[in-house]
């Protein structure tokens, strides 16, 4: 649709400049054409963030009208190469900078951001393990950057209210530290004692700072991203999304996998065997959150426990294994006597998993013989494979839907296109923590939650889970369209709200009274649109 042509007198300061038609035309459609011309996600890229830096308003009208094909672009995959190369295509100051040389004045440094006392969400990185890129430093930004652009996007997040971050603590990365463009302080990363005083010292600054805040941790190294969150969750309003985020997202998935799974097969739910490959922080976080599938169908913890089995680069985990790390711990196995198990097929022999979970960041490490063992086992075998971007995942679509006859039930991190298979379109499932993690903002944003609980995130799952339309059931879909992200995140948002209440952790008691139809829309009405001023172009 053109936009309404307008006499030049109208716009007398800039009317010179703005070609006489213009406003005959679409300009959205002219970006989009423009950011489709680029060859690369690279260039796709850095063609947003300029439009961005020239007109965030016209940047998010374009990204609300073509979510799927940007949202790959604003993050995982893309990121990932953006991060990379960070210190090499930065053009402009984006986000908040906190080195470790600035200990002892980080409330100054937060105080520059113009946001104050109106910051609402805050996505902090110290890029020691973007995605499954590992250790990139300062070079970690964009992806607090993207995140938050999701959240508006997303959920309706207010532009002006988040507060990208990145703690500059050094890296322990050769390439980096020996490159003369690198953006970030040349050092090594802190020992534990010295990080410890750093970030305390940035939460209660962050709190200073920003009194409304929710503190979105994200791809700190696995250690120190449990450390933190525990740390840190009971004192401030804060959450990490690889961790519960993740954890939220994979159980939604799962909740409705294991319904179709167990119908094929014609089992109870409580049957469900889960292998996880993959046991750091977002494996382990997952497999957490996943225990609430089994006690929410009245097991006990420990029942749940040993429905569970983990996996890492040495093999099946047990317990008398030595120098186990402490996160690993809770799910090592104990009823296992045999020699070590270290090839996965033959883990897979073992434990008869019904569902198989990747958080491995090892390429194609679903071999053949892995899907078709599992193809063998199960009726409709659950494999997610959910290690980002695309080329770290474990399984492509593509061979889980030929190698299991069609039958497999999959979900992966980064998107994959549909795939016809003997007659049948096959849509994949992407367990995108941007189901979750906006809904979950919203809601602890809105609700005034002084910390996010257990319960907050577990019923963020369930409404998640519950969010398909019969078309989507019809399509045995376990996770809805993207494109409904705003409905479901305003549904997510309200679940958290009644979550907070219940757990006594909400501030706002204005929605105590509200009945549930009233609340929700008092969401959607809360949810940040771009106004439509794109008659003229910013100049």
């Amino acid at each position: 649709m053109a936009f309404s042509s307008y006499p030049l007198t109208a716009f007398p300061a800039s009317g010179a400049r703005i070609p006489p038609y213009f406003h005959n035309t679409d300009h959205r459609q002219r970006c989009l054409a423009q950011l489709r011309s680029k060859h690369t996600g690279l260039e796709k890229y850095i063609f947003l963030n300029g439009l961005k830096e020239r007109d965030p308003n016209l940047f998010y009208e374009v990204l609300l009208g073509n979510m799927l094909e940007i949202i790959p672009i604003l993050y995982t995959p893309t990121v990932g190469d953006a991060c990379s190369n960070y210190s090499h295509i930065w053009r402009r100051p984006e986000g908040l900078y906190v080195s470790i040389e600035s200990k002892g004045h980080i409330r100054q440094i937060l105080s520059t951001w113009p946001a104050g006392a109106a910051g609402r969400i805050a996505v902090v990185t110290d890029g020691s393990r973007i995605l499954g890129l590992g250790d990139l430093g300062a070079n970690g930004l964009p992806i607090s950057i993207g995140k938050l652009d999701l959240y508006i996007a997303g959920a309706g997040i207010k532009p002006s209210t988040t507060v990208p971050i990145c703690l500059d603590l050094g890296t322990n990365t050769e390439k980096y530290l020996n490159d003369p463009l690198y953006l970030g302080v040349r050092r090594r990363r802190p020992d534990t004692a010295e990080m410890d005083e750093f970030m305390k010292e940035f939460m209660t600054a962050m709190r200073d700072v920003f009194p409304q805040l929710l503190v979105q941790f994200e791809d700190f190294s696995t250690d120190n991203a449990f450390r933190y969150l525990d740390l840190f969750r009971n004192q401030y309003r804060c959450f990490n999304d690889d961790i519960q985020g993740t954890g939220s997202v994979v159980l939604s998935g799962f909740l409705n996998a294991a319904r179709l799974a167990s119908a094929a097969a014609g089992t109870p739910l409580s049957d469900q065997r889960i292998l996880f490959f993959g046991a750091g922080s977002a494996g382990i976080g997952v497999a957490k959150q996943l225990t609430s599938f089994f006690t929410l169908l009245g097991l006990s913890e420990e029942e749940a426990r040993q429905r569970i089995w983990t996996v890492d680069s040495k093999g099946l985990i047990t317990a008398d294994r030595k120098g186990l790390q402490e996160h690993k711990k809770y799910f090592a196995r104990t009823d296992y006597q045999g020699p070590p198990l270290t090839s996965l097929v033959d883990i897979v022999k073992y434990v008869e998993p019904t569902a198989l979970l990747g958080l491995s960041t090892i390429k194609n490490a679903f071999s053949e013989d892995v899907v078709r063992l599992m193809g063998s086992l199960n009726t409709r075998p659950i494999i997610f494979p959910l290690s980002n971007p695309v080329s770290l995942c474990e399984l492509d679509y593509s061979d889980a839907i030929h190698w299991t006859n069609g039958s497999v039930i999959f979900a992966s991190g980064s998107p994959y296109k549909p795939v016809e298979f003997e007659g049948r379109v096959y849509e994949p499932g992407q367990g995108n923590n941007m189901y979750i993690f906006p809904g979950i903002g919203l809601g602890a944003i809105l609700s005034k939650a002084r910390h996010v609980t257990d319960s907050m995130v577990e019923q963020a799952s369930i409404a998640l889970a519950g969010a398909l339309t019969e078309d989507e059931q019809s399509a045995d879909l376990i996770y809805p369209r993207l494109t409904r992200i705003r409905d479901i995140s305003a549904k997510i948002a309200l679940a958290v709200i009644r979550a907070a209440q219940k757990d006594n952790v909400d501030e706002n008691t204005l929605f105590q009274n509200l009945s549930d139809e009233a609340l929700l829309e008092y969401v959607r009405a809360k949810q940040w649109r771009p106004p439509s001023t794109h008659n003229v172009p910013r100049l």
